[in-house]
Parts: C-alpha cells; structure tokens; sequence
C-alpha cells in the first residue's frame, strides 16, 4: 500500500458525524462505517508495527458507544415476615400523658370518705416481702387515688395450699363502678360509687373472675357460678372461668361465651350460649396468616373480646426461640390469627398479661418488669402507658 492509498482510509476513519445532524442519522451512518473502521484498524496496526511513531502520530480518536440507559436496582428481600402480622415493641418505649400514669401514685383519701363516680383501675402494689398482697389502690376518672378501706383482702387457696392473689385482671367491672373478689367459699362484690360491701356465700374454691354484662362468672377448679350483680343470686353454669374470654361490655348479652383451651396444634375455640353454657360449636384457632416458623404454643392469662377481635398473652415459637413471650390477637369468628406481638426472649415467664382492650381498639399490656404498654395491632405501635408500676393491675373495660 503506497502513502497516498494510505492517506485515504486513514481520513475516512476519522469521519466524525457533523454535530447538526439528527442522533439517528449519526447512528445510522455510524453502522456504514464501523466495517471500513474495522479494517482500517487493522491495516494501521500493522503500519504501526512496521512504522512505529509515523502511524501513532496520525491516530484517530476513539469511537464512542452508546450508553445503555440505567434501569432501578432491585434488591431482593430476604425478611419472610408480611407487614403488619408480626409486629414487635421498640428497645426504649416512650410515654405520652395518660390518665393512667396517675396510678402509680400513692393513695390520698380512703374510699369509704370519696367513692368515685368510675373506677379506671385497681392496683395492689407489692408488699416489703415482694408478695402481690399489699393495700389496694383505686384510681378514679377524676385522677384521684384512692385506698380500698372498705375490706380486708386475702389471698386464696386451693386444696393445695397454693395461693393466689385476690386482686386480678377482671375483677373490676367494664363500666368502672363495681368490684368483685374471689375470697374462701365467697364473692365480695363492692360498689365503687357508694363503697357497699355485699358478701355472697357460695361453696368450693373460688379463684377467677369474670364480668360477663349484668353477671360475674366466678369460679376455681370444679365449678363455675354466674351471680347476678344486682340481686345477687347466684346459679352453676358449665363454663370454665380459667379459659373464659371476657366479654365485649358492648355486646348483646345474649352474645355467647367464648373460651378458649389447648395448646400447639389443639388449640380451639369454644362458644357457649350465654345463660346456660351449653356447647354451640368449636372450631381450631390457625396461624396460617403468621409466616414459617411463628405460632403460638399456649395462651395464658386473661383473654377480652373486642367487637369480633380477640387478645389474649401466648407463649410463642418466634424466629428466635420457642417459648417466647408474646401477645397474640384473633378473629373470633374464624379463630384465625391475624397479629401477633413478639416480645422476645429476655422477659420472665408469664411477665406479660393482656389486660384489655382500650375505646381506640388498642391492646393494654404488662411489659415486665414494671410498665404497662398499649399496643395497637392495626399500625403496629407499642407505647408506654405507666412505668415503674411493681404489682398486679386491673383495668376498666
């Protein structure tokens, strides 16, 4: 190849597009060229090689590609958990003004001198030797506490000697206004409003309590009474008040009872007519909605209806751990769960009775060691409500 052949393929090479024409034709007349362009590269390689720093000092600037447009990177998620079913409580809760809070107040008057006009609370505080049997205090809607002077409380016993504390989740009524306690072989029922005692004798250990509407169900290992609260008469029912769900205080009463037994894969629910207790129907409780491994082992404490939600304390197989502790909130009409409350592994066993619902639809627990929390299913919230609170408490419907 002479100079002047040369000469002509090198200035073919380094054509540039003219800026003013459009990117299309500039692409276009691009691919015309890319062949000559390749084999003018090759061709002045080879000069290169032959005529060193002659060919170099000609050099065509370099082709420029096209860039690929850059699309979102997607990162897989590797959380199986859906949003919203399980749900846990932050490290450090925060505490927004609650009348509640008030509760940890030392008492100031005794009831019999300023009965209230609605109870929000009762709590009995532990004593010097850390026993949940200390004076009771009660917590008026007008933000004063008041002590419970009007009976002496004692814990009860069953045929084993095994004590329990009278003062327990349930045993105030949801409107606020009365009390009643499970005492040895009786029911004391006291009017918060005008600080009336009315003791009601009934036979075998009496533990557990349930306001159902315009009855207390009380009972212990072998039978169950439902005492009406206005005239005090008292009749069996076939209902265990160790697995009785309390009632929604908003509900017919006719509404049936629910209870709620078992445990792992046996858990049911039961429904029960609500005068007589006689057995409607029973279905399994699912977790089918929890994702793999979550489930609930065993329920324990208190369960309270809410419309046709229900919220009771579990003890749970997590991510973590089996036997976790937890809270766990169903449709009661299915018996499916749809949330559930991981609260770890580093509480004591039993620490976190669920202790009702609130009017907004949010779930009031124990957060051991000494708080109560709210806990709201819906967006997955969980706030403090009183801290430091050491003792047993039970709250208003």
């Amino acid at each position: 190849m002479n100079e002047h052949e040369l000469r002509r393929l090198l200035t073919v090479s380094v054509e540039d597009v003219l800026p003013s024409q459009p990117a299309t034709a500039g692409w276009e007349r691009a691919r015309r060229t890319r062949r000559t362009r390749r084999a003018v590269g090759a061709v002045a390689l080879a000069v290169a090689l032959v005529g060193g720093g002659t060919v170099a000092a000609l050099r065509a600037p370099t082709d420029p590609s096209p860039v690929p447009p850059v699309g979102p990177t997607v990162i897989p998620t590797t959380d199986p958990t859906p949003a919203g079913t399980v749900q846990r409580p932050p490290a450090e809760l925060t505490y927004p003004p609650d009348p509640l809070a008030r509760l940890g107040d030392p008492a100031t008057v005794p009831l019999s001198e300023r009965p209230v006009q609605r109870a929000l609370a009762l709590f009995q505080p532990l004593n010097e030797e850390g026993r949940e049997d200390g004076p009771v205090r009660v917590l008026g809607n007008d933000g004063v506490v008041r002590s419970l002077d009007v009976v002496t409380l004692a814990p009860t016993r069953d045929a084993s000697g095994n004590e329990a504390a009278a003062l327990k989740p349930g045993v105030l009524s949801p409107d606020g206004r009365s009390a009643a306690f499970a005492q040895t072989k009786e029911l004391i029922m006291i009017d918060l409003t005008t600080a009336a005692v009315r003791r009601i004798p009934l036979d075998g250990y009496l533990e557990q309590v349930v306001w159902a509407h315009d009855r207390v169900l009380v009972g212990g290992d072998d039978r169950t009474y439902a005492v009406d609260r206005i005239s005090g008469a008292a009749s069996t029912i076939d209902v265990s008040t160790w697995e009785l769900i309390a009632p929604d205080p908003a509900a017919d009463r006719e509404a049936p009872l629910i209870e709620m037994y078992g445990e792992g894969a046996s858990l049911k629910l039961r429904s029960r007519t609500a005068q007589e207790g006689e057995l409607r129907s029973e279905q399994p409780v699912t977790s089918s909605a929890l994702p793999s491994p979550y489930q609930v082992n065993e329920f324990y404490g208190r369960g309270w209806l809410h419309g046709e939600r229900l919220a009771r304390a579990a003890w749970i197989t997590s991510s973590e751990m089996s036997g976790a502790e937890g809270a766990a909130v169903l449709d009661a009409r299915t018996g499916g769960m749809t949330h559930l409350l991981d609260l770890g592994r580093d509480r004591s066993k039993g620490c976190c009775l669920v202790l009702g619902w609130d009017d907004n639809g949010a779930v009031l627990l124990r957060l051991e060691p000494a708080a109560v929390a709210r806990w709201n299913p819906q967006t997955g919230e969980v706030t403090g409500v009183v801290r430091d609170l050491r003792g047993t408490i039970a709250l208003a419907g």
